[in-house]
């Protein structure tokens, strides 16, 4: 019966043994001549690093010639970056002949950044292409341009560099600039290359991960005549503006008149009333003998012969064509 329950506790320590300690990783790094301790993997498991993240770069880095240690990729582990992309980038570097530390690496894993493809774009450069970017020379004429950058990552400014958008960006601002400097578009069609000259001698790279290898103008195209519609706007404003300024006008001249209308009805009722007022005075002055009735009689006969005069000159005004010959001659 003890003999039993002493091989229960063997096996129960056996499997403990093998669930705690990494004893098959430890013999992978043993047979790959990488010097790791088995206290040093059971210190790995205290303190909740996975042995194997970090062994396995371990053993990668040993043979590819690197000199890293288990307390710099434990580090960068517990630190929470990548520990086998980084290990990737540093051989990378390394093949490529580019100085790379380790420390440098671990930062810009740690900021962020795709280290070993910020490598790989150093060894292999990137293009980026831009959307179709329109400017407006001097007479008018939209210009539209499409740019293909070529880039090389820039591995000691990846930490804090801008990214590709700002390339994109200033490259965008770059083209507009120089085709509203351009006096006529048709230069610009004839010397497309005089676009990537000038955006490329502006240093757009500066305090991005990138390096500008060259720009050049995949198409151009000619857009629309801003100059023309802007023109066809303004006069269509101050068509407006004329217009409306000519309705104001009419509409005092309106009001003008109404109020002119106004005041002839005015004089009218008073000319009406002062009329009124003339017989009154006549049977005054019969009342109180200033005026006799011979003088009436001759007052009557005053006014009846101005009414004929008037009559007889209306009748014989060449205005009212009532003397005038008719076709016929009568």
């Amino acid at each position: 019966m003890g003999s039993l329950i002493l091989v229960g506790v063997i096996v129960i320590a056996v499997i403990i043994l093998f669930t705690f300690v990494p004893v098959t990783l430890w013999i992978s790094a043993l047979a790959a001549g990488v010097k790791v301790g088995i206290f040093t993997l059971i210190g790995m498991r205290l303190r909740r690093v996975t042995p194997s993240r970090v062994v396995n770069p371990l053993i990668k880095a040993q043979k590819a010639g690197l000199n890293l240690s288990t307390n710099q990729l434990e580090s960068h582990y517990l630190a929470g970056g990548n520990v086998d992309r980084v290990v990737n980038a540093i051989i990378a570097a390394h093949r490529a002949n580019i100085d790379l530390s380790f420390e440098r690496t671990a930062a810009i894993d740690l900021a962020g950044r795709d280290v070993l493809q910020a490598v790989q774009m150093s060894v292999n450069p990137k293009v980026i292409e831009t959307p179709f970017i329109a400017g407006v020379a001097l007479n008018g004429i939209e210009v539209k341009a499409k740019a293909k950058i070529t880039v090389r990552a820039n591995i000691d400014r990846l930490v804090g560099g801008a990214g590709e958008e700002t390339i994109i960006a200033r490259v965008g601002e770059g083209i507009v600039s120089t085709i509203g400097s351009s006096v006529d578009h048709k230069k610009v069609l004839e010397n497309p290359d005089t676009i990537s000259q000038t955006v490329l001698s502006k240093g757009l790279d500066s305090g991005t991960a990138f390096e500008i290898l060259s720009i050049d103008i995949a198409d151009i195209d000619i857009g629309k005549n801003i100059g023309a519609a802007l023109q066809t706007d303004q006069a269509m404003a101050d068509k407006n503006i004329a217009q409306a300024k000519a309705e104001e006008r009419r509409a005092m001249a309106v009001a003008n008149e109404q109020e002119m209308l106004a005041k002839v009805q005015e004089m009218r009722s008073k000319v009406v009333e002062a009329e009124a007022q003339v017989p009154l005075a006549m049977a005054d002055a019969l009342r109180s003998g200033k005026l006799g009735v011979l003088d009436y009689a001759n007052l009557t006969n005053v006014m009846a012969d101005t009414s004929m005069r008037e009559s007889i000159s209306k009748s014989t005004d060449p205005q009212s064509g009532d003397d005038l010959p008719n076709s016929k001659g009568e």
